[in-house]
């Protein structure tokens, strides 16, 4: 029985995890796919560096031509990262009518619509399950499991660094620099945690997951951002109090056959379940038409659980050989890309204002609100230690992003207003 030939681009932390489980699981791999399947090469920077997982040094090399091209390599796995050499690399598999399997989401953000379309044209499968929320099956269940429904909005926690230290700050009360050291002692933030802290890999999981999920070619530059790191104690205090949660939440909805797509710290109810989520986990809640709405959720990152998303993508690769089907999965996106003006985005709000402790104040401001047809869910007024002011906090009902961004310019005008110290949007209720 001929075996099924591997080579993998990269042999990191997913990489070695993914030469681990096709090498421990082989017994079942073999029964699902009906032949073995063996690693043939595996391209490293350093073929002297010491590696996690026991390796023929016979299968490493440092020259790219020797998996993209190597007749006997069916399948290409690339765990190595970066995007445009990247891209070269996986375009010249494709081409050369390897099967694809990849982690990579800058990559997909970027190149994926670019990519698949090379690979149907030659006949070959690119899947990437392991590119968003690590080891949750999320992609699969929008293609497959959720693919008769019709999605209306994905919403998740789908960067483990940022929960984990939102959760640490929340709970401990810690101060940031302190929650981003630990975070970058075990392991779960970069030295440099640009594109986590500041949204930007959670925006690209969002660009993948909206382009999947609406059937839309959307692209990064679609997705609004902001990230955490201007998030405050104070912050965290009020959302607790008023029964919240402060989490980075992805949203991408649809309504009118125009998306919404964004990432933005935003508060949560206290009994949601994505308000449950803790530390470095991820999970994603889907609201379809007829389904209704399910979660997601499990290790958003790591060798094991990211490295089973990579061979569950392989696994599917090569049924599909074995039946003489790869490349007739990827579907052409059926909608043209169309996206909401900030008149048609609908949310609650928070925002928290220093003002002077005068009398009217609170009343001309809720009058401000009122010109615009926005209602207030809760509302809080306290004094503070800088004498002859006080704060105000407010919950808004569900308003338009346009009419809310017009408030906060006009009370930036007010005399009676000293600062407008943060806003943020409220998620999870009354969200379909």
């Amino acid at each position: 029985m001929k075996a099924i030939s591997i080579g993998l681009l990269g042999l990191g932390t997913v990489g070695s995890g993914v030469v681990q489980i096709i090498e421990s699981h082989q017994d079942k791999l073999m029964h699902q796919i009906g032949c073995p399947i063996q690693i043939k090469k595996i391209l490293v920077n350093d073929l002297t560096k010491e590696r996690a997982v026991h390796i023929d040094r016979n299968m490493l090399t440092d020259n790219p031509e020797d998996v993209i091209y190597n007749p006997e390599v069916d399948v290409v796995i690339e765990v190595m990262g970066g995007i445009e050499k990247t891209r070269e690399y996986l375009l010249q598999a494709l081409k050369n009518k390897k099967q694809v399997i990849t982690a990579n989401k800058d990559l997909m953000a970027l190149y994926g619509p670019e990519l698949l379309e090379v690979a149907t044209e030659n006949g070959c499968d690119l899947f990437y399950e392991a590119s968003v929320a690590g080891g949750i099956p999320i992609l699969r269940g929008l293609v497959d499991g959720l693919s008769s429904d019709r999605i209306t909005k994905m919403m998740g926690i789908v960067n483990g660094t940022t929960n984990f230290i939102l959760t640490k700050m929340s709970k401990d009360g810690s101060a940031y620099e302190d929650v981003l050291k630990e975070a970058q002692d075990l392991g779960f933030a970069e030295s440099d945690p640009t594109a986590d802290v500041e949204g930007l890999d959670a925006a690209r999981k969002m660009a993948i997951l909206a382009t999947l999920g609406f059937s839309m070619n959307v692209g990064l530059e679609d997705v609004s951002v902001e990230g955490i790191t201007k998030i405050s104690e104070e912050d965290l205090a009020y959302s607790k109090k008023l029964g919240y949660t402060m989490k980075l939440i992805g949203v991408a909805s649809r309504s009118n056959d125009k998306v919404e797509v964004s990432v933005q710290p935003s508060l949560l109810p206290e009994t949601h379940p994505l308000a449950s989520v803790n530390n470095e986990y991820n999970a994603v809640y889907v609201y379809g038409e007829a389904v209704g709405e399910t979660m997601f959720y499990g290790p958003g990152a790591g060798s094991l659980p990211t490295a089973t998303a990579v061979v569950s993508d392989l696994v599917v690769a090569l049924k599909n050989m074995r039946l003489g089907v790869n490349g007739r999965s990827a579907i052409a996106p059926q909608y043209p890309k169309a996206l909401k003006g900030p008149e048609e985005i609908q949310a609650k709000f928070f925002i928290r204002l220093h003002v002077k402790d005068e009398v009217g104040v609170l009343a001309r401001i809720t009058n401000l609100f009122a010109e615009y047809g926005v209602g207030f869910d809760k509302i809080l007024q306290l004094p503070i230690d800088d004498k002859g002011a006080s704060e105000i906090v407010l919950v808004t009902h569900t308003a338009s992003m346009a009419a809310f961004e017009q408030i906060q310019q006009q009370l930036n005008d007010y005399e009676m207003v000293k600062e407008i110290k943060s806003t943020y949007r409220v998620e999870g209720e009354n969200t379909k």
